[in-house]
């Protein structure tokens, strides 16, 4: 599974704001959500641990680390500046579902007007369903771009 989207910003602006842990908790989260930070080590072989948080749910505990909180680690295994992010992220979770590492790939790729940051998925988990992790990556990189454009 793959989202894109063009954002009005040059590759080495998007390449660094992904590598950045401030700028990584402000927009790499779904609406509904907000994330934290808790450690980061961008190098290839580096990794970080981040918490997603659901603001108020009326739809109770949906959460996979707790009732209201998908936390997850991801070890850096490819960095090509302005180019390439490839990562292994695995969800801190009991339910079997959930477990298991995917391999997420940030590229940026300069077109007229910006550059398409495409976000390609591979093992997603079996309990996510593609459809809201499509919406949820889309909500991001709309994030990314208020952000940056």
């Amino acid at each position: 599974m793959q989202v894109s989207r063009i954002i009005k910003a040059p590759r080495a602006k998007l390449y660094a704001a992904c590598l950045d842990p401030d700028m990584l908790a402000r927009w790499r989260v779904p609406d509904r959500m907000t994330g934290t930070v808790h450690s980061f080590d961008p190098r290839v072989g580096g990794s970080y641990r981040m918490s997603l948080t659901y603001r108020a749910s009326k739809r109770g505990p949906v959460g996979k680390t707790s009732p209201d909180t998908d936390s997850f680690t991801g070890r850096f295994v490819e960095l090509v500046p302005d180019e390439k992010i490839v990562e292994i992220v695995t969800f801190e979770s009991d339910d079997p579902g959930f477990a298991g590492a995917m391999t997420l790939t940030t590229s940026f790729e300069q077109v007229p007007g910006g550059t398409n940051v495409t976000i390609t998925f591979m093992g997603l988990p079996p309990s996510i369903r593609p459809e809201d992790n499509e919406t949820g990556t889309r909500q991001s990189l709309a994030r990314l771009a208020a952000l940056m454009e």
